[in-house]
């Protein structure tokens, strides 16, 4: 099945979100992407009825297996990414936006080149 960037882009904030704060809210995910609830509401629908995320009565969101799986691959191209364009001399904010943009199109073959390279020189 094909996921969307924005679908990637969310997993990924509530995979970050658990680590940062051990739970997952709306309103967090809204704060850390920079969209209105309303825009995460229907994602979470979406992402729910894919079988991403499970929400329980209170709210609280969990990333499923297919859903964790996504966003560990998203975020671990976002921090290497990252680490290689600050290591280039980009500045670290740059770097991490422009890595941002970067981890959704780049190919598995090209990501393995940049993670055995990364792991070589930094």
């Amino acid at each position: 099945m094909t996921i969307h960037k924005s679908a990637e882009d969310y997993l990924e904030a509530m995979l970050m979100l658990k680590e940062e704060r051990g739970y997952i809210r709306s309103i967090d995910v809204a704060e850390k992407l920079g969209v209105t609830k309303p825009s995460v509401s229907y994602a979470t629908k979406r992402l729910r009825e894919n079988g991403y995320i499970a929400m329980d009565a209170s709210g609280m969101i969990s990333l499923l297996e297919p859903g964790l799986e996504v966003a560990q691959r998203m975020y671990e191209r976002h921090k290497l990414l990252s680490q290689l364009l600050i290591s280039l001399g980009v500045d670290p904010d740059t770097a991490r936006e422009d890595a941002c943009k970067i981890e959704h199109d780049l190919s598995v073959e090209s990501f393995a080149a940049i993670r055995r390279y990364a792991s070589e020189k930094l």
